[in-house]
């Protein structure tokens, strides 16, 4: 693996990558290196409920969080649908048996469209942090042990958001970053009520809890186009390390070390539609960062190594035709390879980083809506639809889809956790179970 896939590497944060001698951790819900990839081999694509399952562990509530695994230790955040109640679950990645179930807060969801547990944890391999849709952020030891604790919107105000707040936390280079991309005035009677909502980009001290800095991040987008359920991903390029923020209707870098904003760029709402909410995170390659605008729009890609306002000759490439987009999916960087899943149209892309051309558009044979992302690991891509059906694609030169593997249960309407890999197995989360798949020990 080359340093641009992987911007610890660069940083020697070998905290975040330590490889025991089974495999390779899953610290993040976009994998060990940010990007949605694993170095991982040997995964099993033959599978079912029954068939090379090591174990299943039921779960009390929905959530579209991904599992994270450090280890022996698989880390899942969940709702509890008959306490309604915020739950932060420890589990045996050996054997599936519950460590703690842990009550993290209050509530369950404004709707039935998601829940207020939604952000995946995201653990050092020291402490593991818990973020909800409630704004409760919460640090536990691998025992169990609150470290400390926090409530986003007591500290900041209310959130400004017309569904359920749902980015997921992110630790590097020692800080642990939270982004909050909001509309500036309440919606729906929820918002701050003494001012504009800002929205900002937050670093935290990881063993305290305390605020390292909180930058405000403005920007121009309409009503809904300023919110933005993404991740804020870190990408090291030319000796240049940026925090990559994605939403109101732009992109920007900033540093890590401050929170000033470097640069940013955004046109791809030139008709200023208002109802242009951003889900997908960023990720980038040696190319550029990638980012999907919403609603059937292309991919971009920017030139890496702006600063300020940049004009579009910083634009890479816009991607063509209708089949290269994604509104909700987080895209995959593996083996020097963009692919990009359009979970509307049931279509998986594999782009040529250097152009945006794809080598080939792949049909998926599903009628069921895909909102989970990619996941790449031993040659392979991994991801679910609303009702569990698991696809495995070969990551090759021509679209092979190998299996479509049905995994969820009667019911299973809107599941969107995406597989995670370490240890020679597969984690795969349906409505009320979390499988793990393989053989690895």
């Amino acid at each position: 693996m080359s340093v641009m896939q992987s911007p610890l590497v660069v940083f020697g944060l070998t905290t975040l990558l330590v490889v025991t001698v089974h495999g390779e951790n899953w610290p993040h819900w976009r994998g060990p290196h940010f990007d949605g990839s694993s170095t991982e081999q040997k995964l099993p694509d033959d599978f079912s409920r029954t068939n090379n399952v090591k174990w299943v562990a039921p779960l009390p509530g929905p959530s579209a969080a991904t599992p994270i695994v450090w280890s022996d230790h698989v880390f899942v955040s969940s709702t509890d649908l008959q306490t309604k109640t915020l739950r932060a679950i420890a589990l045996d990645r050996r054997t599936g048996k519950e460590l703690w179930n842990q009550e993290a807060g209050q509530g369950f969801g404004y709707n039935d469209n998601s829940n207020f547990a939604s952000p995946s944890p995201v653990t050092d391999g020291n402490l593991v942090y818990f973020l909800y849709g409630t704004g409760d952020l919460v640090a536990l030891d691998f025992k169990g042990a609150k470290v400390w604790s926090r409530n986003l919107q007591k500290d900041y105000g209310q959130f400004a958001y017309q569904w359920t707040y749902s980015a997921s936390p992110t630790l590097f280079g020692g800080k642990l970053y939270v982004q909050v991309l909001q509309r500036d005035v309440p919606v729906h009677g929820r918002g701050c009520t003494n001012g504009p909502c800002e929205s900002y980009l937050l670093a935290l001290d990881p063993a305290a809890g305390k605020e390292l800095w909180r930058h405000v991040r403005p920007c121009d987008a309409p009503q809904e186009a300023k919110e933005a359920y993404s991740t804020p991903i870190p990408f090291t390029q030319g000796g240049q390390t940026e925090m990559l923020v994605t939403g109101g209707d732009c992109i920007t870098g900033h540093d890590p070390k401050t929170g000033k904003e470097l640069w940013r760029w955004g046109t791809w709402n030139t008709a200023r539609i208002s109802h242009w909410r951003l889900v997908p995170s960023p990720v980038a390659s040696e190319h550029g960062s990638l980012v999907c605008a919403p609603k059937g729009e292309p991919v971009f890609s920017v030139k890496p190594g702006g600063k300020g306002t940049l004009a579009d000759s910083r634009m890479g490439w816009k991607s063509e035709g209708w089949e290269i987009s994604s509104d909700v999916c987080t895209p995959l960087y593996y083996q020097g390879r963009y692919y990009v899943l359009n979970g509307e149209r049931r279509i998986l892309s594999r782009v040529d980083p250097a152009t945006g051309k794809p080598d080939w558009i792949g049909e998926l044979g599903t009628r069921a809506k895909i909102e989970s992302s990619p996941t790449g690991a031993d040659g392979k891509i991994y991801f679910q639809d609303f009702r569990g059906r698991v696809f495995v694609v070969e990551a090759g030169k021509e679209f092979k889809l190998l299996r479509t593997i049905p995994m969820g249960d009667d019911g299973d309407d809107k599941l969107r956790s995406t597989v995670a890999v370490s240890q020679g197995n597969l984690f795969i989360r349906t409505g009320s179970k979390l499988y793990c798949i393989g053989s690895g020990k």
